[in-house]
Order: C-alpha cells, then sequence, then structure tokens
C-alpha cells in the first residue's frame, strides 16, 4: 500500500469516469481474513499493480530491480487482488510474503484495457466492465459492439438532455431503475440491423441515433406515465427488462413503418397501447386461452418476443388508416 492504491470506479462531478474498481465486499474481505488468521493459510495468488509512470526497472543476467518513485504518494494501481490486498492490510500479528505481479502500462487507456482483459476471465461483475467499455479501444471483437451499446448507454443515462438522464442502473448510479445490460441488448440489436443503424449511418449520426431513442423513452414515459412514474422492474413491467426490449421492437417499428423520429409523434402512435397492457396491474390478454397476470412475464426470450407480437400486433391493426398513414 506503500506504493500502490486501489481506485474505486466512480464520475467526477463533469460526469467523466474515474478508476474501475469495485466497492469492497466486506463479508468477502472478512472471510479472507479470518481464512489468513489460520495456522495453515496460504497465499499463493499475486496481487497485481499497474505503473503508468514513476517505476524504473534494472535487470541483469535475469534478476532486476524495481525502482518506485513514491514522493507523490503511491503511483502503482491495483489491478487484481483488492479484495485479498484489503485483507491483508487489516490483519494482525501475522505476515506474508506476497507475490506482485506488476505491469507497466503507456498510459491509462491500456492501463484500463489491462483490467477489462485481467477480470474479463473472472467473476466480476459484467455491469462494471461493459460501463468501462467505451473508455478502451482495441478489445477484441466480441467486447467491440458491446463498447458501442455501452457508449450510447452512458450517454443516455449522463447526458442531461436525455430523456432518461439519470434512470438506467450502472455501477457509478445504483440509484438508477432500468438495468444498463438490458439497455445495452436493445441497443446492439438496433445497431447491428434496425433504426439506429440506418440512423448511425448518416451524417452526424451517433448524435441523430441518441436522439432518436432518447426521444422515443421520452414518449414511453409520456404515453405510460403511471406506468412508469415512481416505479421499479417489480412494480411494473415497462421499466422491467421484458417491457423495455418489447418497447425496442415497437420503436423499430415506428420508426422503419412511419419515419417517426419525434416524441410528439411517438406518443400519438403509442395510442392505441394504452388500454390494451398491463404493465402494472391486471391480466395481459394475449389471445384465445392465453391470459397472463401482468406480472408473470420475465426477462426471456419466450416472454418478450411474445410482448412484442402482442404490442406490434394492436399497432398494426389500428393505425392502418388512421393518422400516421399521412406520414408514412
Amino acid at each position: 500500500m506503500q506504493f500502490a492504491a486501489i481506485q474505486r470506479i466512480g464520475r467526477r462531478t463533469d460526469g467523466t469516469l474515474h478508476g474501475f474498481q469495485r466497492p469492497q465486499v466486506a463479508a468477502h474481505i472478512k472471510e479472507i481474513r479470518a481464512y489468513l488468521a489460520g495456522d495453515d493459510a496460504v497465499l499463493p495468488n499475486s496481487i497485481v499493480v499497474a505503473f503508468t509512470g514513476n517505476v524504473r526497472v534494472q535487470s541483469d543476467s535475469g534478476c532486476g530491480t524495481v525502482h518506485i518513485d513514491c514522493a507523490d504518494g503511491p503511483p502503482g494501481v491495483v489491478v487484481d487482488g483488492q479484495q485479498r490486498l484489503c485483507a491483508l492490510e487489516g490483519l494482525q500479528d501475522r505476515h506474508f510474503e506476497v507475490f506482485v505481479s506488476a505491469i507497466l502500462c503507456n498510459g491509462e487507456d491500456e492501463l484500463r484495457k489491462q483490467f477489462i482483459l485481467i477480470n474479463n476471465t473472472r467473476p466480476l461483475p459484467k455491469s462494471l466492465i461493459y460501463e468501462l467499455l467505451p473508455t478502451v479501444e482495441g478489445l477484441p471483437g466480441r467486447l467491440s459492439s458491446r463498447a458501442s451499446a455501452a457508449r450510447f448507454t452512458e450517454r443516455l443515462n449522463f447526458d442531461e438532455q436525455s430523456s432518461l438522464y439519470g434512470q438506467i442502473r450502472q455501477h457509478t448510479n445504483p440509484a438508477g431503475i432500468i438495468q444498463d445490460t438490458v439497455m445495452q441488448k436493445l441497443i446492439m440489436a438496433s445497431l447491428r440491423d434496425g433504426a439506429l443503424r440506418r440512423v448511425a449511418e448518416q451524417q452526424s449520426g451517433e448524435d441523430a441515433a441518441f436522439e432518436l431513442i432518447s426521444e422515443f423513452f421520452r414518449a414511453v414515459q409520456l404515453a405510460f406515465n403511471e406506468a412508469w412514474r415512481s416505479h421499479t422492474p417489480r412494480t411494473s413491467r415497462l421499466v422491467h427488462g421484458v417491457g423495455i426490449i418489447s418497447m425496442g421492437y415497437v420503436m423499430e417499428y415506428l420508426h422503419g413503418a412511419y419515419g417517426i423520429s419525434k416524441a410528439i409523434d411517438f406518443v400519438d402512435a403509442l395510442s392505441p397501447l394504452r388500454d390494451e397492457t398491463a404493465w402494472t396491474t391486471g391480466v395481459w390478454s394475449f389471445g384465445e386461452g392465453n391470459c397472463r397476470p401482468w406480472n408473470s412475464l420475465q426477462f426471456v426470450p419466450r416472454d418478450y418476443m411474445e410482448l412484442s407480437h402482442f404490442l406490434l400486433g394492436i399497432l398494426k391493426r389500428r393505425l392502418v388508416g388512421g393518422r400516421l398513414r399521412a406520414l408514412a
């Protein structure tokens, strides 16, 4: 701890990201510390520390000496092993020699990249990894599409002009209601082959794509205010994963069929659904012999596809010949 610090993930006052470590897990640290206090305890796993400066390595015949300048405080950052390190720090009357693996990074971007790649194969919360993705380049292909979706999600959550400002649950915004991975799933599908992909290919496309999804969910909150305001996924299926994904299909249909991109037009288009939905109470009537309690729908493909088909079916029947025909 004299030469390395644990940087918790958080947001500065201007909304930019700093740090990357998850909060301490007190119960886990207590378990480790209790184990280390035993006579037969061993600690074979190393602490991984990264440096971006103030460190110099001298080597001779395979052996090296590391010189660390701590004049301005600890220059290293703990990349892996923070819970073990916290347990060791509070250990009384017991001493361990601890293995330390050191990584020399060219800058903060490389440091975060190494953190993601090291921890992505471990049981670290995926939502924390995904929140860091927009700050890193050169990641494997399986993470790059998620990075784009995470960037949109971050903007939707922290841009004050967004209709979803502060409403998405992330590690740096635990008070949010909508799960970030659900919103990322919606965005990834749309960026892959949907409305956001078509809009993003235009000039100033990323801003236009942000505006489209923000305007749509502004309309959703206006059209279903009583099912959105002051609710959680437990009390309303609209802000639950099953509702968010299903409404994503509605956005795709309305934008693709009618070219709608503004909240006022989305509100008008959503009006046929108001008396047919059971977001917070009642029963979903999906067809003859297929009625389900409002809260029985879960965030699984079978349920959100059934709900999506139900909502789209209503719109396709009710909007034909209506006001929106003129917009097509």
